[in-house]
């Protein structure tokens, strides 16, 4: 999955969240989910930085 993809899915989660439009079963199971999209984006927001750092590094 995307970064983007992720991000669009937490934050369409989050926007229900606020309306109350999960049950209480959905909520826990949304909740689930958002944090592991929440893993997936620092995931790969870390390695993109890594690899500029790395680009930037090379070049000196």
């Amino acid at each position: 999955m995307k970064y983007e993809e992720a991000l669009q899915q937490l934050e369409a989660i989050v926007r229900k969240m606020e309306a109350g439009e999960y049950s209480i079963d959905e909520l826990a199971q949304q909740l689930k989910t958002a944090q592991q999209l929440i893993t997936l984006c620092k995931d790969k927001l870390l390695k993109t930085d890594a690899e500029i750092k790395k680009i930037l590094g090379d070049d000196e």
